[in-house]
C-alpha cells in the first residue's frame, strides 16, 4: 500500500533530492491548457528528482507538450482521463504524484499501480489519501499544484510559466506557409460549446483588425477547420489566412509566440499566449478567470468576464459569454495593442520576466476549503 504524506528515501525535503535513481509517475491526462498550467509543478519535480526515470501519465501526443515546455527526459505512460495508465516498468513507481484532480477516481487509478508513495489531495472516499492536503477552493489552477508539492516539501514557483520558443524545423504540413511574425491570431474554438463565443462575432473583430492594417490569421485544430473557414470568410480574409488544421503544435506555438495579439476564448491557446508573453484578449464565460486566466504579465492581457459561473463543459454557449459584445472586444484589443507595442530591444520579441528570488518562491499551502477551481470536481 502506498505511503502518503512522507518523502522518498534520500529526499531532504528542501527542494533537492539526495541523488540516486527511482521511478516517478505524474498523472495529468488532460488537454493543452490543463497541461500548461501544471508546467511549474512538473519543472519543480524535474529539479527535485534529477536522477529518476520520470513518466507522465497522459495521451501519447503529450510527448510534444513535454518538448514544448522544455521538459527533457520524461517518458509517456499512455493513459487518458482517470483510467490507470499503462506502466511498462517491472516494478511499481517509487513515487506517484496526482496532478490530475482532487479524486477519488484519479487517486484510485494511481493506487492501483501500488506505488511506494503517493502524493495527492485528501479525499473522504479514499482513506489512503488522508495524509494529503485538503483541496483548496478559490485558487488559481497553477497554484493548486504548486501548493500540493509544497505540502510534501518541494518548493515550486507558480509564475514559472514562460515557454521556450520552438526552433523552426522548416516543416510546414499542408502548405501552411512561412512563419507570420506580428500577426494577429484569432482562435474561435474551444473544447466545449459553453466556452465558444459565436463565430460571427469573432469574424467582426477579425474584420476590424484587418481593416486597421494587421495581418490576421485564424487558428484551430483539424476539427475546428470549418468554423475557422467561416470566420475567415465572414471577415473577408483569404483562404491562406486559415491555419486551422494545417499546423503542427510546434508551428502553432511559434505563431502564438510571435503574435502581435491573440484573441480567443478560455482555451489552450490562451495559455500558450501566457507562456510566450504574447498580448491577448481572452473571453471567459462559465469559468472565473481568477482561477484559469493569465497568471503572469497582467498588463499584457485583457480578460473579459461577466462575473457569473456555469458549466465549463456545457453543450450551449454560456449566457454570460454571450453578453460580451463585439465592440467591447474590439476596444480591449485596441487597448492591448496600444499598451503592448512591439519590443524594440535587441533580445527576444517579448521582454523576459525577472525570476523572483529563491526565498520568495515558497508559499504556505492553503487547506481546509472544499470547492473545485472550475466549479466542478475533477475526479
Amino acid at each position: 500500500m502506498a505511503d502518503i504524506g512522507t518523502t522518498p528515501d534520500g529526499f531532504d525535503g528542501a527542494g533537492a533530492s539526495g541523488g540516486g535513481s527511482g521511478r516517478l509517475l505524474v498523472m495529468r491526462a488532460l488537454g493543452l491548457g490543463d497541461f500548461l498550467t501544471a508546467v511549474p509543478a512538473l519543472r519543480a519535480l524535474q529539479r527535485a528528482f534529477p536522477g529518476w526515470r520520470r513518466y507522465l501519465a497522459a495521451p501519447p501526443a503529450h510527448a510534444d507538450l513535454l518538448d514544448l515546455a522544455g521538459l527533457a527526459g520524461w517518458r509517456i505512460a499512455p493513459g487518458a482521463g482517470t483510467r490507470a495508465p499503462e506502466w511498462a516498468e517491472d516494478a511499481p513507481p517509487d513515487l506517484a504524484v496526482n496532478l490530475h484532480g482532487r479524486g477519488p477516481q484519479s487517486t484510485r487509478a494511481l493506487l492501483g499501480l501500488r506505488p511506494g508513495r503517493l502524493w495527492t489531495h485528501a479525499h473522504a472516499e479514499v482513506p489512503e489519501s488522508a495524509g494529503g492536503p485538503a483541496w483548496p477552493g478559490g485558487t488559481h489552477e497553477t497554484d493548486v499544484w504548486c501548493r500540493l508539492l509544497l505540502w510534501y516539501g518541494i518548493a515550486a514557483d507558480p509564475t514559472d510559466l514562460r515557454l521556450p520558443v520552438p526552433a523552426d524545423t522548416g516543416v510546414r504540413p499542408g502548405g501552411a506557409g512561412a512563419d507570420r511574425p506580428d500577426a494577429v491570431v484569432v482562435h474561435p474554438g474551444a473544447a466545449a460549446e459553453s466556452r465558444r463565443w459565436p463565430p460571427e462575432r469573432f469574424a467582426a473583430v477579425a474584420r476590424h483588425l484587418a481593416a486597421r492594417g494587421h495581418e490576421v490569421v485564424v487558428t484551430g485544430g483539424a476539427a475546428e477547420r470549418e468554423i475557422a473557414r467561416r470566420v475567415a470568410g465572414l471577415a473577408g480574409l483569404g483562404a491562406d489566412r486559415v491555419l486551422a488544421g494545417r499546423t503542427t503544435l510546434r508551428r502553432l506555438a511559434r505563431t502564438v509566440a510571435g503574435a502581435r495579439l491573440v484573441v480567443c476564448g478560455d482555451t489552450g491557446v490562451a495559455h500558450l499566449a501566457t507562456g510566450y508573453a504574447a498580448p491577448s484578449v481572452v473571453l471567459f464565460g462559465p469559468v472565473d478567470p481568477a482561477l484559469w486566466g493569465p497568471r503572469i504579465d497582467a498588463p499584457r492581457h485583457a480578460v473579459l468576464w461577466r462575473g457569473r459561473t456555469g458549466d465549463p463543459h456545457g453543450a450551449a454557449t454560456d449566457p454570460g459569454l454571450l453578453e460580451i459584445g463585439v465592440g467591447e472586444v474590439i476596444a480591449a484589443a485596441e487597448e492591448v495593442l496600444s499598451r503592448c507595442r512591439p519590443y524594440s530591444g535587441t533580445g527576444p520579441a517579448h521582454p523576459p520576466r525577472q525570476r523572483p528570488p529563491a526565498e520568495a518562491q515558497a508559499e504556505s499551502p492553503l487547506t481546509g476549503r472544499k470547492s473545485d477551481s472550475r466549479g466542478l470536481p475533477r475526479r
